[in-house]
């Protein structure tokens, strides 16, 4: 295994009236095996078939999720935990396809905390005012969540090379990258009903700790490249997103939906 692991983190405390982001713990950027960094997409099919799978599970577990919040204020039990499985899951396999990790995702929705990639949410009470808006709470972070993810994937081939000529993902690349999954993982959480935080920090977390460091990713410090390369991400997307809407005007009603039913580039990330 090309990466080494990182300390597991401590189980959850009990937490004051601060709302708890949604964690993602990924290891130090090391080694990747040039063969399995070629073969990536080809290697992954069978996770984006298992993510798509579980994709459709959980449409409909958060639409029930989505009357038992307002009635109860927080999930039930057996829907949090299937979609806090969907949401690890989802993000393992991401995190593997965007090159932050060399290794295989494994197929298990459950897994131990001492696992290359984790994600920690703690869902809690739901105020049932925003539940009832969440689609439309949701809009903001939708959009910057597209156009961080829609900027990667537009330079993703680019990512793919350098990472397959060096054998390792440098290391601006890399927190850069980590700032893009973090953020669609916490609007994946926040979508879900499992976190009544909003997605924020794109841009990281500040300045670096002196205390022990759980992973690459807790806390998420982004050195000046990483932030240029963040700022890069977003405008490609948002020019990406320009002309592929530019193009839709100028198109017919069929070839619109044609392009609509267009599967994902990068289908492990919403």
């Amino acid at each position: 295994m090309a990466n080494a692991t990182w300390a597991a983190p401590e189980p959850p405390r009990e937490h004051g009236a601060g709302e708890w982001l949604p964690a993602l713990d990924v290891p130090e950027p090391g080694r990747q095996r040039r063969l399995t960094v070629l073969l990536r997409h080809l290697l992954l099919i069978p996770q984006y078939v298992v993510v798509w799978a579980l994709s459709v599970v959980a449409f409909f577990v958060v639409v029930a999720a989505w009357f038992g919040a307002l009635v109860l204020g927080r999930l039930p039990a057996p829907t949090a935990r299937y979609l806090a499985g969907y949401l690890a899951y989802e993000t393992r396999v991401a995190s593997s396809s965007m090159l932050l990790v060399d290794s295989y995702p494994p197929f298990a929705l459950f897994l131990p905390v001492d696992h290359l990639v984790q994600v920690e949410v703690r869902p809690g009470t739901l105020n049932r005012l925003a539940v009832f808006f969440r689609l439309l709470l949701m809009i903001p972070a939708a959009i910057v969540q597209a156009l961080a993810v829609g900027g990667w994937t537009v330079l993703s081939f680019f990512v793919w090379l350098v990472v397959l000529v060096l054998g390792r993902m440098p290391r601006p690349l890399f927190e850069a990258t980590a700032a893009v999954l973090r953020f669609s993982m916490r609007f994946g959480a926040y979508s879900l009903l499992l976190s009544s935080a909003y997605p924020k920090r794109l841009f990281g977390d500040g300045d670096r700790p002196t205390g022990p460091v759980v992973s690459a990713t807790r806390p998420l410090v982004l050195s000046g490249a990483a932030k240029a390369l963040l700022v890069l991400f977003l405008v490609v997307g948002l020019v990406a997103g320009g002309t592929t809407g530019g193009e839709s005007g100028g198109s017919s009603d069929h070839d619109s939906n044609a392009s609509s039913a267009a599967p994902a580039v990068a289908p492990a990330l919403r």
